[in-house]
């Protein structure tokens, strides 16, 4: 005799959502494919074809039809871009075997009076969805809130939202300049001698992953319980990540708002990554996220980020400044009596994009 068993009615929107995702993938990988085989297609060709694709087959008809064609173009679209402004790599489209988000537009949700719950309106019947979060989307009008995207994270799904407002930061100019240098012994120090740590997130908690590792190699591929493995070592890295997202926001918010010109160094992690000796401790810390955030703060703040080359910038030693580091080496107790040559190089480096303080007149000491 067989049992049905009734699903919840969060494991019917988990479905849904999951479905909708699936068939987001289905239809880029499609129209990729079709853009592969044919010699010179167009947007309009494309978009003809997703229209194709959701007569065919009833399953894609659910998805809406913006959606079907914004994913499908927006790949190609970038290639064209790079081939334009002669970026390498371009960038080449590729095929997709896991896809984890869906974007929708104003014609699929709808949100209640107080901005608390949204009900999504397409074949999916993912329904009434409870929202959660700090940002408060009752103070933006609903002709502001262009868009929406539905992400599946290791933790369940989450909500982009698109709001067409503009930032602004009244800030007064402070007039001051300063250099941000990374490291592994501190996360960043500038030019004024100021450490901040390494928090080393990963570093702390390493015995769980490896655990839950363990645990994935003991199960039998293709089972079940491998994918449930699989949900909790990714629920863990997404927390780790998280962290050193958190930690670097933080950080970069301080540094731009006290600053108005800030220099960072344009560090390659990629290439970095490949020493052995010092893959783990570099992929522990958020450089390369470290760095964009600059950049967006900055342009949101409306200050001035500069990106710095960090070619020789460690061996950069001034003689003007030997002095200084040797009487600040008795003062190193925390560092074994060495002399603090992570702040050098910033200074050294501040020297090249600021101009120089103007010097006292000595006629009038």
């Amino acid at each position: 005799m067989s049992r049905s068993r009734s699903r919840s009615p969060s494991e019917e929107r988990r479905r849904g959502m999951d479905e909708a995702v699936r068939t987001a993938r289905f239809v880029r990988n499609a129209c990729l494919r079709f853009w592969m085989n044919g010699e010179k297609v167009s947007k309009n060709a494309i978009d003809k074809h997703t229209m194709k694709l959701r007569a065919e087959y009833k399953w894609a008809k659910k998805l809406n039809s913006t959606a079907c064609k914004r994913r499908a173009w927006a790949a190609m679209s970038r290639f064209y871009d790079n081939c334009k402004k002669g970026v390498k790599p371009v960038g080449h489209p590729r095929l997709k075997k896991s896809v984890r988000s869906v974007e929708f537009k104003q014609s699929v949700w709808e949100p209640d009076a107080a901005n608390k719950r949204l009900t999504q309106t397409d074949g999916f019947r993912v329904g009434d969805v409870k929202r959660k979060g700090t940002r408060n989307l009752i103070l933006h009008r609903l002709e502001d809130i262009k868009g929406l995207w539905v992400v599946k994270r290791a933790d369940g799904y989450c909500a982009l939202f698109l709001v067409d407002v503009e930032r602004l930061f009244n800030l007064e100019a402070s007039g001051k300049a300063t250099r941000l240098d990374v490291w592994l012994k501190a996360f960043n120090t500038d030019a004024e001698g100021n450490d901040e740590p390494n928090p080393h997130f990963y570093r702390k908690a390493q015995q769980l992953p490896k655990k839950l590792q363990r645990r994935v190699s003991r199960k039998g591929k293709g089972s079940n319980n491998r994918k449930k493995a699989l949900a909790k070592l990714a629920v863990f890295r997404f927390k780790v990540s998280r962290q050193r997202k958190g930690h670097a926001v933080k950080l970069v918010w301080c540094a731009v708002a006290s600053h108005d010109v800030v220099a960072s160094e344009e560090l390659k992690v990629r290439n970095m990554t490949r020493n052995l000796k010092l893959s783990k401790s570099i992929g522990d810390t958020s450089w390369r996220e470290f760095r964009q955030w600059v950049k967006y703060i900055a342009r949101v703040m409306g200050k001035i980020a500069i990106p710095v080359n960090p070619a020789y910038t460690s061996q950069i030693r001034s003689a003007r400044h030997k002095h200084h580091i040797e009487a600040a080496a008795h003062r190193c107790a925390d560092r074994s009596g060495q002399p603090p040559r992570f702040w050098q190089p910033a200074r050294a480096a501040r020297r090249q994009f600021l101009p120089p303080r103007p010097r006292a007149d000595p006629a009038h000491q």
